[in-house]
């Protein structure tokens, strides 16, 4: 019987579209008998055919070429493989899961849970100058990160690796309810991010400047502010709610 686990992914496109996955990787999360967390055998990686040719600006990203994927399957048809397998996981895991969860639609995953590790890390790790998911790497040095596998950075294995790393020390920091409640949310900003204020913890701003950005676009921008309104039992008048993840068609 395989251990509870939890399978990271990353993605590599070709640009916008729903078939615009050209690679995938994975590094599974399980736990011990001992309930720690660590990472398992269970890793790998697959190019896949977009059905279109890859744009230049996504090319010297990640440096797949069409020649690459010419003969690689299509997504609709390695998805399932990978992101059900056997055995079945507790939760599918990527850092800013929303960019994933484009191409792994519920057809796919069949309906399980995502942890963003972006929105843990703004959570577990407040003290971070930069929640990027190298940057974390490097300012982390995550214990038993084998360099070279964490390489070449933008490729879909190496990634997944990396941000396996993450995972593990937040499982073995927090729940894994906590981190999926914590996912369903918008992200958790440990400092204002731009504008006057920006670089400023939240409890230096003034109440008006708060609600100003409880007014703002991005989601999480209102959501932090809000939060910190309702710490000092003055409100907002609205809560932020993380919009379901829309399909591109």
């Amino acid at each position: 019987m395989s251990p509870p686990r939890i399978r990271v992914v990353d993605l590599e496109t070709a640009g916008d579209g729903p078939h615009a996955v050209c690679e995938i990787g994975w590094q599974d999360v399980s736990q011990d008998t001992n309930g720690q967390w660590r990472l398992d055998e269970d890793r790998g990686s697959m190019l896949v055919n977009p059905g279109h040719p890859i744009t230049p600006e996504t090319m010297a990203v990640h440096h797949i070429l069409d020649a690459d994927v010419a003969g690689a399957p299509f997504w609709k048809d390695v998805a399932g493989g990978v992101l059900k397998p056997d055995g079945g996981v507790l939760a599918l895991a990527a850092h800013r899961a929303a960019f994933e969860q484009r191409y792994c639609t519920p057809r796919f995953t069949g309906g399980a849970p995502w942890i963003c590790t972006w929105k843990c890390a703004l959570r577990v790790w407040p003290h971070m100058t930069s929640f990027s998911n190298q940057m974390l790497r490097y300012q982390r040095m995550p214990e038993g990160l084998v360099h070279e596998l964490g390489l070449p950075a933008h490729r879909a294995l190496p990634d997944a690796y990396v941000t396996a790393h993450h995972l593990r020390d937040m499982l073995n920091a927090a729940s894994l309810e906590q981190l999926l409640a914590w996912s369903r949310e918008p992200g958790l900003l440990p400092r204002v991010p731009t504008g006057p204020d920006r670089g400023k913890p939240w409890d230096r701003l003034t109440a008006d400047a708060l609600r100003t950005l409880a007014q703002d676009r991005d989601p999480n921008l209102r959501f932090s502010a809000e939060t910190e309104l309702r710490r000092r039992g003055e409100g907002a008048d609205q809560v932020t709610v993380e919009p379901k993840q829309r399909t591109l068609f």
